[in-house]
Order: C-alpha cells, then structure tokens, then sequence
C-alpha cells in the first residue's frame, strides 16, 4: 500500500478550507465595498446637490435665477475620471439649467434627498435629487437640484478595499501554511524517533514499546504492543511446538524404524513378528504424542483469551471412565466412577475432556496390576472440584514436589518436558489446560498413604443450571 504524507494532507485540507472560507469572505467583502464606495459616493453627491440648492434664489420678476458654483461640481471630479452631470428643476418640472437627458432621483411632490442608479448618454451613473422650497412672500416656490457623476470612482473604491482584503487573506492562507508545516514536522519528531527505536531492533526483540509519545498516537502503541505480544505468544507456541515435536516424536519413530529394519533382516517367523509388535507399539505411542502435541497447539492458540461457558465436569468423568474401563480391566485395575449426576465448572468441553482423559489414563497406565483407580466429582459451595485417586506406587516426594509449580501466570506456562517416570507430555498438558481455564491441579497422597491423588478445582459456572444435582462429600 502506497504511503501519504501527512504534511500534504493537512496543506491541501488547509488549502481547501481556505479557499473556501476565502471565496466567501471576499463575496462579502465585495458587496460590503460596493456599499461603503456608494455610501462615500453619495455623501459627496448630496453635499454638491445642497451646496448648488444654496445658490438658488429668487429674482424680480419672481422666478428662480441659479447661480451655479462649479466648485460643487469639481469636488466630484476630484477623485476619479468621472464624468460629472446636473440640473436644476423649477415648479412642475420645469427646466431651469443642466442636462436635460437626467433624470431627477426624486418620485413628483416629494421633499428630502433621493438616490437612484441610472444611465447618462450610455454612462452608468449614480444619481441624488435634493427637493428643496424658496420663500417667495405670498407662497413657498419648489425646487429640485439633480447631480449625478458616472460610477468610476466608486468602482475603484471597492476594488481596492476587494484587493487589499484579498491580499491580507492570502498572506494569512501562507502563514498558516508555514505554520502548519513546522507545526507537524515537530510533532511528528516522537514517531520518527519510535520509528527508529523499532528499526533497529533485532527481530527476537519483541517487548513493549516504551517511550514519549504524544496522547493521539498512544491507542496505536498499545495496538502495536499487543500485536507484538501475541506475536511472540505465537512465536513461543512454535517454538514449544517444533521442540517437542522433534523431542517426542525422535524416539518412536527411531524405534519403529530400527524394528522394521529387524524385520526385514529376520529370517524366523517369530523374531520377525515381535520386532512388528515393537514397531506397532511405538507407532502407537507416536500417535498419541501427536495427538497430546495438537492439543498443546490448540492450548496456544486460545492463551490469549478464551471464551468458555458451563461444563457438566460430572457428565464429562462419567464417560472418560466408562470408555476406559475395558483398557482397564484388561490391566487387571478396578476403575470406578463416584460423584453426583451434574456438576458444572468454567472451561473448554474439548481441553477439559482431554485433561481429564490424561490424568485417567496416566492412573491406569502406572497404577499396576491389583490397583484401584477412583473418579471423583464434588459439587461443592465455593468450586466444583475432579479428584482421580490410585493405589498404585505414587510418585517420590520431591516429584510430588515438582508437580505442583503453580501455574497462575498464563503468559509462562509449565516448561513441556517429558517426564523422568515416563508421563510424557500428560502432566504438562493438565497443567496448560488447567492454567488457561482458570483451575488449578494439585498432587498430593490418597488418604491411605499409598498412590496418587491429583485434585482439580475449577472455576464455578455462573448462572449453569445444575437442576437436580446433589453436593457429593468433599473426602
């Protein structure tokens, strides 16, 4: 994906706001400067229209004689190239000096001062009719002076206020683009120098993040620090994968190996038969090392958060130990089951069976012949609890010892090793599976004295309905 430049971004975002915050600020700067040009053009118009009405007077013979002041008009002129127009209007219209061709601003019999934009000769103009009275003894005599001036001066006007508004708007656009651009460089000196920290780092190097960083970037730090962290989970979760693999997997099949290389070389039917035994069994201890490594997987592959619900643990050991009573019996072990119909405990179905089915199997497998296996299902108040009890050999104390690493931290789960007596990946398995879920595994003397009892205290299900189920005794 190709990448963007943020400093461009935040210019054209610049650029475009202020284009358009600018095109509606001139629109109102250049109606506002039409208005002040004609406020200014009209004062002086209506101070040339009075200062003509001054010099109108009466004569002898009663009529109005108009003494016109030219300064009046080159006061308009003054300003611009314009092209200056008047005339003086007598009672009912009538024409006493000026151009004919203006017409007055000023509606019949009104009084006051009049604006109104015209046409002279083809010239745009700006006309204002002054209506004024004269005493003449007997009755006041009307008047109207008109002055208008064409439109140049005023236009120019409110093209210089238009131009310097938008020169001061375009000088600020710039500043602020300067601004914006020095602004972002140094801000975006923390993740420059983040960025390197993380480029030189080796590729085994995957702890947090740390560092100053701005508040608006923190929720992308934390995202790049849990991503590393489920990463290097990953990462572990292959590592203990691939390591136990090639340490489990080495022996049985460099047995099956050796055995069918014997049988192949044997030439009696007996010799030949029992190294095809030999390679069988190891063959099948393979598959169940591969099937104990596929649940580790799926152990890693839910560490970082699992959704379980209710379990019926009671219904779940019932089976487990009905499906091996005939592995048992065969072994010349009692295998029992004791609990109440229903317990329910927080878990995984699958990694709870496959907990379960390790402990069983591990007490049938070493117990011996003549021993008795017992799984227990107690439905207490606090925890529903899995004892499986045998009266086999037990473990030395220091093993028992060994056992019970605690196994709360679910980042560092127990080291996958096979075990000295011969428990293969079971243990570490329970362990996992019991870490990840929440429970707890503990090993520890039958009240006899004599074999194991690993105990399972699970997490209570909220909210599971347990109808009908009875507390068993908690020996």
């Amino acid at each position: 994906m190709t990448g963007y430049s943020l400093r461009r971004r935040l210019l054209l975002w610049l650029f475009l706001a202020t284009a358009t915050l600018g095109i509606a600020a001139l629109t109102d700067t250049w109606f506002e400067a039409r208005r002040t040009a004609q406020g200014v053009s009209d004062r002086v118009l209506a101070g040339s229209a009075l200062a003509i009405a001054e010099r109108v007077s009466l004569n002898a013979a009663g009529g109005l004689d108009v003494d016109l002041p030219y300064a009046a008009l080159e006061m308009l002129t003054s300003t611009a190239q314009d092209q200056v127009f008047y005339r003086v209007d007598g009672p009912a219209g009538a024409l006493l000096t000026g151009y004919e061709n203006l017409r007055p601003a000023a509606p019949p019999g009104a009084h006051g001062v009049f604006f109104t934009d015209g046409f002279v000769g083809g010239s745009a103009v700006r006309i204002a009719t002054l209506t004024r009275e004269i005493s003449s003894g007997q009755s006041p005599i009307s008047f109207s002076v008109t002055v208008a001036e064409s439109t140049l001066a005023r236009d120019a006007l409110a093209r210089s206020i238009l131009i310097r508004s938008a020169t001061r708007l375009t000088a600020l656009a710039l500043a602020a683009a300067v601004v914006v651009w020095v602004a972002v460089t140094v801000a975006l000196r923390p993740l420059d120098r983040l960025g390197d920290a993380i480029a030189l780092r080796s590729p085994e190097d995957l702890h947090p993040v740390t560092g100053a960083t701005p508040t608006e970037v923190q929720g992308l730090i934390e995202a790049i620090n849990n991503f590393m962290q489920r990463l290097d989970q990953a990462l572990n979760a292959l590592r203990n994968f691939t390591g136990n693999a090639s340490h489990q997997l080495r022996t049985p099949l460099a047995t099956v190996r050796a055995e069918l290389a014997m049988a192949a070389r044997a030439t009696d039917p007996q010799i030949r038969g029992a190294a095809s035994a030999r390679a069988e069994t190891a063959l099948v201890r393979a598959e169940r090392v591969l099937a104990q490594l596929l649940v580790l997987a799926r152990v890693d592959a839910q560490a970082g958060g699992g959704d379980f619900g209710p379990v019926d643990l009671a219904a779940l050991a019932r089976r487990l130990t009905a499906d091996l009573v005939p592995v048992a019996a065969r072994a010349g072990i009692d295998l029992g089951y004791d609990g109440p119909p229903a317990a329910f405990g927080t878990g995984d179905p699958v990694l709870v069976e496959e907990m379960l089915q390790n402990l069983i199997d591990n007490a049938v497998r070493y117990a011996g012949r003549g021993a008795h296996v017992t799984v227990q299902v107690a439905s207490g108040p606090d925890q529903p609890v899995v004892r499986i009890e045998d009266s086999g050999p037990g473990l030395p104390p220091d093993r028992r010892q060994a056992l019970q690493a605690p196994t709360t931290d679910r980042r560092r789960p127990p080291a996958r090793t096979a075990d000295s007596t011969g428990l293969g990946l079971g243990l570490p398995i329970v362990q996992e599976i019991a870490a990840l879920m929440g429970a707890t595994v503990s090993f520890d003397l039958p009240p006899g004295g004599r074999g194991l009892r690993a105990t399972i205290r699970f997490t209570p299900a909220t909210g599971a309905a347990q109808g009908g189920a009875e507390a068993a005794p908690t020996p």
